[in-house]
């Protein structure tokens, strides 16, 4: 991938944009996860109750060490060779209401796309990652279908492709390994 999108991309993140990117199964809308008034926007344009709190992917768990409690997650949020899985892990008491929602954790993946990897890099940080979808529709797996809805509403797209799963990540528990939601693989 070129560096000048991405640090376009990093740029827009700082200032407490929105952006959209591609990652393993699926378009993202992302932000900076401290900041309210970008995490607002991504849940009104997908029309998403606050209360289901919004995942955040990084590209190795420090980036994340400021929303998780890393005792209970040190170790345990490799990467899989089964596809990608995120985990929700207890939040920190640092962890916002915006990412948390009305859950005691948080949903967390540590991505293996590299271009959402080098996006999380140029920022410096973890981001929020929800799919490119608004409620109850499918996500965008196409750049086509990510700018026919959303275009107008993100501060820009990365460019890139998605893959190579095939739709959203699966996501588990940590603590017991429950699965929330299956993958599509």
């Amino acid at each position: 991938m070129q560096t000048e999108p991405l640090k376009k991309a990093g740029r827009i993140l700082d200032a407490g944009g929105v952006v959209a990117y591609p990652t393993e199964g699926v378009y993202g809308l992302g932000c900076l996860p401290d900041c309210l008034e970008a995490a607002a926007r991504i849940l009104a344009m997908k029309r998403r109750d606050p209360g289901k709190g919004l995942l955040l992917i990084g590209s190795r768990i420090e980036q994340l060490a400021p929303w998780i409690d890393l005792d209970d997650a040190a170790g345990k949020l490799a990467p899989s060779a089964e596809g990608p899985i995120t985990w929700v892990v207890p939040a920190s008491a640092d962890a916002p209401f915006w990412i948390t929602g009305d859950n005691p954790g948080v949903a967390v993946r540590i991505t293996t796309h590299p271009i959402a990897s080098a996006l999380c890099d140029a920022a410096r940080s973890a981001l929020v990652s929800t799919s490119a979808n608004r409620a109850g529709r499918p996500p965008a797996r196409t750049a086509f279908v990510l700018r026919r809805r959303f275009r107008r509403l993100v501060d820009y797209i990365v460019p890139g492709q998605c893959g190579p799963a095939a739709g959203p990540s699966e996501i588990r528990v940590l603590e017991t390994g429950e699965v929330l939601r299956s993958a599509s693989r």
